[in-house]
């Protein structure tokens, strides 16, 4: 009886792995990552296996499983020569979950919170430009929903909270199309 080695078993489920993403199984794809990772968490191939079935999740868009992989992954592989790949990965997963400015803000401000740490901790990166790109999107949905909360409360006459609310998109969303409209609301509610 001739036993594998563990190295090739890695390797194995490894190349598994890839051939399940590339048809389009993802989840088989992501358990094989996964199994890599079991099967010799010292090897350079766990890191690496790691990122590759937070990926396959990202690629058909299970974002939930691919935040949760990607958290465990930046507690067990903190010093990674990838962690800025994992870093963008995460942030962009929230990123997609966001739908509208009138829904839940925690995706919005978890992916700002994330393309911005990117921005500071990796600046010199290829995904550093991305990230400045994505945030000025996500200051104009953040300046949005402080328009449509101004709005509601000028529809109510409630003045006061209109106010702070236009001088929110004012003082900290200068650069956004929504600047003028909030100073033009300010201006007739004086």
């Amino acid at each position: 009886i001739t036993e594998k080695s563990l190295e090739l078993q890695v390797q194995e489920a490894y190349l598994e792995g890839m051939k399940a993403l590339e048809e389009g199984d993802v989840l088989f794809a992501a358990r094989k990552f996964n199994e890599v990772e079991i099967l010799f968490p010292q090897s350079d191939f766990a890191p690496k296996s790691s990122l590759m079935a937070a990926y396959s999740y990202y690629s058909q868009d299970y974002y939930e499983d691919c935040i949760a992989e990607l958290e465990r992954f930046l507690k067990v592989y903190s010093k990674n020569k990838n962690i800025d790949y994992a870093y963008y990965l995460l942030a962009m997963s929230h990123y997609q979950k966001i739908i509208d400015e009138k829904k839940d803000m925690l995706s919005i401000i978890k992916s700002k919170e994330y393309f911005n740490y990117l921005l500071v901790n990796f600046p010199n990166t290829e995904y550093s430009s991305d990230a400045a790109f994505k945030i000025e999107l996500i200051d104009d949905i953040l300046a949005a929903k402080e328009m449509y909360i101004g709005r509601y409360y000028v529809e109510r006459k409630k003045w006061i909270p209109a106010i702070k609310r236009f001088r929110r998109v004012i003082d900290s969303y200068e650069t956004t199309i929504y600047t003028e409209e909030a100073l033009y609301r300010l201006v007739e509610i004086h």
